[in-house]
């Protein structure tokens, strides 16, 4: 049988202190949990666990960095420009040389294209 809890006084509502709100996001946020069983376990309906785990997601929510890692990559020597293979189209901008291969999409060849005005 279920336990029962009587409620009298002025304030008919239960408090969950930040321990308690924490533990319940921690069991909820665990692979495969259920927030309908975790509730039922903690006594407590699956509204507030629900409005208790938006609110994390909001207080969480800054925007993180992750760190970027840039190492020189070797290149083989750029061919001579009178010597390219045929099936592929060498675009020159500036000191940018650029090498498209003859079946790449003609969205890919805008996008480059674009960029290399930019």
């Amino acid at each position: 049988m279920g336990q029962v809890t009587l409620m009298s006084g002025r304030e008919r509502r239960r408090h969950w202190s930040g321990e308690d709100r924490a533990r319940i996001l921690a069991a909820i946020s665990a692979p495969d949990a259920v927030v309908a069983e975790i509730a039922r376990r903690e006594d407590i309906c699956t509204s507030p666990v629900h409005k208790w785990r938006r609110e994390a997601r909001k207080s969480s929510s800054q925007v993180q960095f992750a760190p970027v890692v840039v190492e020189a990559a070797s290149l083989p020597a750029p061919a001579p420009a009178n010597v390219e293979k045929s099936g592929v189209i060498v675009v020159e901008v500036d000191d940018a040389r650029v090498r498209i291969h003859a079946e790449a999409s003609a969205a890919l060849v805008a996008v480059t294209l674009k960029a290399l005005r930019a």
